[in-house]
C-alpha cells in the first residue's frame, strides 16, 4: 500500500442485538453463516374422533361383566346347592356319637356289667401331609410316639396315618380308650406345641390327633358270672351271652353330631347340628350274685383238686324257674379277653353236650310211677350181670344179687335194676321205648331249655325208632342220650315243683332310658307228671342222701331234708369221639318236702382221686345248697322223713 493512499477507516453502525442462543462474534470468532432459504411451514397432524374406541372399550367391558353375572348367577344360584355341599364337606366335619350301653345287673341291682368314659383316639390324615407339617416324616414321627401308649405296632399307625385315599379326614387310631390313655397323649401334644411355639423348627406332629368320647365296657366282678355276661367286642357290640343275646336292647341308638371346624379345630360361632344318642336299657338278671359266687368258688375248687377239665354249677328257684347261678370253671375275665383261653370262652353249662348218666334215672322212675307200671315199693332182683341185646350189663360195682325195692334201685343207683324196671312200660321193648321216648321229651330233653342263650345246644335224643340195639337198655340208665345241664337241673325243678316244668330263665325285666321297667314275659309251664308222682319221685330222691344204702350220703345238710341223685356216666372225649374217663355230677332240691332250691353240679373227667358224682359233686352240691338255703333265709320244715325201705328179704 502507498503512503498516498491512506486505509478507510469503517465507522461502526449501531450494535445488532444477539439473538438468544447466538454467539456474539468477537476476537477469532468464525464468520455468520449466511442465511440459506426459508424453511417450510410445520403441518399440523389432526387426530381422529375417539367415539369408536370408546364404543369398543365399552362393549369389551360389557362382555366381562356379563361373563362375571352369568357366572354369578351359576354359582348363587343355579349350582348353589352343589357347591355349598363341597365347600360343607370340607369345612364341617361329622361324628358319631355312641350311645350309652345299658347295664347288666343282678336280681338285687348289683352291677355286673357296666360302663365308664373312655376316648376314640382319632386323627385327621389330610393335617399329616408335607404342606401342612413342613416335613416329610410326620405320620412316622407320631407313630412313634403313640404306639407304645395305644399299644399298637408303628407300621399299623403310619398306614392310617397316610392312607390311600388323599381325601380321608377322619380316621380311628384306637377304640374305647381309657381316661388315662387320652390324657397322656393330650400332654404330650401340649409339650409339642409349646415347644413349637418357642422352636420354630419344632414340628407338632401330634396336631392331627383328637378324641371322641365314647363308652368301654368293665365287668366289676372279673370271672363272676362271665359265662352268663359273655362280652363287648372292639366294636361295642355284644360278643356273646347276654350281652349277645340283648345286644339290640343294651346298645342303644347312637347319635350324631355335626360343626364347623378349621385346622382340626372347632369353630364356635359356625352352626352346628346334633341329634343327641338314647341310652342303652339296663337288664336286670335273675342272678343272685351271692349265689352265684358261692357256686363258682365251690366248683372252682373242686376242679382245681381233681385236676379236672372242667366243670359247672346251676342253681335254680323251683317254683318260679329263675336262675339264681350258672357258675363255670375254669372261667375268663372279660375285662382282659387277651389273656383268655379261648376253650374256657362261653358258657360251658349250657353249650356242653354230654351224657348225664344215673341222675337221668330219675326220668325212667318218672315214667314207670306215671304209668303205674311200678310203685316204690316193688320187689326188684338185680342179678350181678344182665343180658341183653348184644350186651352184658353191669352196676358201678360188683355185687351178689340184691333184693331192691325200686325205691332201693334208685338209692344204690343200680343199672340193670333200672333196665327191669322201664322193661315194664310197654309189652314189647319197642313200646316201652316209645313210652320212655315220650317222658324224656316231656322233661325238655332234645328240645331248646327256653332261656334263647347264644350256642346252647338241644343236646341229643334220637327217636326211639333209630336207638340201637344198646341204645334201648343204657338210655333208661342215662347213656347213649346227651343233654345240658340247664335241661338236668330243669328235670329235678319240674319234680320239685310237684310235677310242672317251669321254663328256666335268665331275665327278669329291662329298665328303660325313662326309668320304665318292664317285666319279661312270664315263663312257660307245663304239667309233665301228677303231683302224686312227683311227691312220691321226691321221697325216693330222700332215700339217696338219708339212707346209709344211698351213694349221695356226703350231700346231707345238718337240719334240713335233702332230695337228690348221683351221677357216674362214661364220659365221650369232643375231641377223640371216643369214651375216655368219666362225667361225674350230683343233682337234688331241698327242702325235700318243701321244696325251694335246686343244685345241679358237673365235673368232666377228674384225673385225680375219686371220680365217683357222690364223692366230687356231693360236697360241692352241699356247700352251695347250704349258701343258698341261708341267703335265701329257706327255714327247715322240721318234719322227719319217711323214707321208703331199700331192701326186701326174699
Amino acid at each position: 500500500m502507498s503512503d498516498r493512499e491512506a486505509p478507510r477507516r469503517r465507522v461502526p453502525g449501531p450494535a445488532r442485538p444477539v439473538r438468544p442462543g447466538e454467539r456474539r462474534p468477537g476476537p477469532g470468532a468464525r464468520p455468520a453463516r449466511r442465511p440459506g432459504p426459508p424453511r417450510p411451514a410445520p403441518r399440523t397432524i389432526r387426530l381422529g374422533s375417539p367415539r369408536p374406541r370408546l364404543r369398543l372399550v365399552g362393549l369389551a367391558l360389557t362382555l366381562v361383566m356379563i361373563a362375571f353375572v352369568i357366572r354369578l348367577f351359576q354359582v348363587q344360584a343355579v349350582d348353589a346347592s352343589t357347591y355349598a355341599a363341597k365347600a360343607a364337606q370340607n369345612r364341617y366335619v361329622g361324628q358319631v356319637l355312641a350311645a350309652e350301653r345299658g347295664e347288666i345287673t343282678d336280681r338285687n341291682g348289683v352291677a355286673l356289667a357296666t360302663s365308664v368314659d373312655a376316648y376314640d383316639i382319632t386323627a385327621d390324615p389330610t393335617m399329616f401331609t408335607p404342606e401342612q407339617l413342613k416335613t416329610g416324616d410326620g405320620p412316622e414321627q407320631a407313630a412313634a410316639l403313640l404306639a407304645p401308649i395305644l399299644g399298637q405296632s408303628e407300621e399299623k399307625l403310619v398306614a392310617k396315618l397316610r392312607p390311600e385315599n388323599k381325601g380321608l379326614r377322619y380316621v380311628k387310631l384306637a377304640g374305647r380308650q381309657t381316661p388315662q390313655v387320652w390324657k397322656q397323649i393330650k400332654d404330650l401334644k401340649s409339650a409339642l406345641a409349646k415347644k413349637a411355639q418357642r422352636d420354630k423348627s419344632t414340628v407338632n406332629v401330634l396336631s392331627g390327633v383328637f378324641s371322641v368320647p365314647t363308652s368301654k365296657r368293665v365287668y366289676p366282678n372279673n370271672e363272676l358270672a362271665a359265662g352268663i355276661l359273655g362280652w363287648v367286642n372292639a366294636s361295642g357290640r355284644g360278643g356273646g351271652g347276654i350281652e349277645l343275646q340283648l345286644d339290640e336292647e343294651l346298645t342303644g341308638k347312637d347319635g350324631k353330631i355335626r360343626y364347623a371346624q378349621s385346622g382340626g379345630r372347632l369353630v364356635p360361632t359356625a352352626d352346628s347340628t346334633e341329634t343327641p344318642a338314647v341310652p342303652g336299657s339296663d337288664v336286670e338278671l335273675t342272678i343272685d350274685r351271692d349265689i352265684q359266687w358261692a357256686a363258682q368258688n365251690a366248683i372252682s375248687k373242686q376242679v382245681a383238686k381233681s385236676r379236672a377239665d372242667r366243670g359247672y354249677v346251676i342253681v335254680q328257684d323251683t317254683r318260679t324257674g329263675e336262675v339264681l347261678a350258672m357258675a363255670n370253671a375254669p372261667g375268663f375275665d372279660p375285662n382282659n379277653l387277651s389273656e383268655a383261653d379261648p376253650d374256657a370262652l362261653g358258657n360251658a353249662a349250657l353249650q356242653d353236650a354230654y351224657e348225664p348218666g344215673s341222675t337221668a334215672k330219675v326220668l325212667s322212675m318218672a315214667a314207670v310211677l306215671e304209668e303205674n307200671a311200678a310203685t316204690p315199693l316193688t320187689h326188684v332182683v338185680v342179678p350181678n350181670r344182665l343180658h341183653r341185646g348184644d350186651r352184658l350189663f353191669k352196676d358201678d360195682v360188683d355185687h351178689p344179687t340184691w333184693y331192691l325195692t325200686l325205691n332201693g334201685v334208685l338209692a344204690k343207683s343200680s343199672n340193670i335194676g333200672t333196665i327191669l324196671a322201664t322193661g315194664q312200660l310197654g309189652k314189647t321193648q319197642s313200646a316201652a321205648n316209645k313210652v320212655l321216648y315220650d317222658y324224656l321229651r316231656r322233661f325238655g330233653l332234645g328240645g331248646p331249655t327256653g332261656l334263647g342263650f347264644p350256642g346252647e345246644t338241644k343236646g341229643i335224643l334220637a327217636p326211639p325208632e333209630q336207638w340201637s340195639t344198646s341204645q334201648q337198655y343204657t338210655i333208661p340208665f342215662g347213656q347213649g342220650v346227651s343233654i345240658n345241664a340247664m335241661q338236668a337241673a330243669s328235670v329235678y325243678s319240674t319234680i320239685a315243683n310237684d310235677g310242672v316244668r317251669v321254663e328256666p330263665t335268665l331275665v327278669r325285666g329291662t329298665k328303660g332310658p325313662d326309668g320304665t321297667f318292664t317285666r319279661a314275659p312270664e315263663p312257660r309251664k307245663k304239667r309233665v307228671i301228677s303231683e302224686r308222682t312227683a311227691k312220691t319221685l321226691a321221697r325216693m330222691l330222700e332215700s339217696v342222701v338219708d339212707d346209709e344204702e344211698g351213694t349221695g350220703t356226703k350231700a346231707r345238710i345238718p337240719g334240713y331234708r335233702v332230695a337228690g341223685k348221683t351221677g357216674t356216666a362214661n364220659r365221650v372225649d369232643p375231641a377223640t369221639g371216643k369214651y375216655r374217663g368219666y362225667t361225674s355230677s350230683f343233682a337234688g332240691f331241698a327242702p325235700a318236702d318243701k321244696p325251694r332250691i335246686t343244685v345241679y353240679c358237673v365235673i368232666q373227667n377228674a384225673t385225680k382221686g375219686s371220680y365217683f358224682g357222690g364223692q366230687i359233686c356231693g360236697p360241692v352240691y352241699k356247700q352251695v345248697m347250704e349258701f343258698a338255703l341261708k341267703t335265701l333265709q329257706v327255714p327247715p320244715t322240721g318234719a322227719k322223713p319217711a323214707n321208703y325201705p331199700v331192701t326186701f328179704k326174699p
